[in-house]
């Protein structure tokens, strides 16, 4: 099951301001005004980490839920008499 590509808007304030820290001290680092493609090679690496890590998350909640399900006795037995009344349905 896939998850659709993350945009900015659907990414928290926090990540978008860790995304935008990224972009500034790469444009430090670089001593320039970033080009597009450089810009955007940066998001989409930075977008790429943050999808394995919702989809590790996502995982680990299906595992976690499936593990809590709740589970059929396969000792106890079951009796008809106990789910019906004496007289049976009206």
């Amino acid at each position: 099951m896939a998850i659709s590509r993350l945009t900015q808007q659907d990414m928290t304030e926090k990540e978008q301001r860790e995304l935008k820290t990224l972009l500034d001290r790469a444009r430090i680092a670089h001593g320039r005004v970033l080009t597009n493609a450089e810009n955007n090679s940066i998001k989409k690496e930075y977008i790429d980490k943050l999808m394995v890590e919702r989809e590790a998350a996502a995982k680990k909640a299906r595992q976690l839920k499936k593990n809590q399900a709740y589970k059929v006795d396969k000792e106890a037995t079951f009796t008809w008499t106990a789910s019906t009344g004496p007289r049976g349905r009206r």
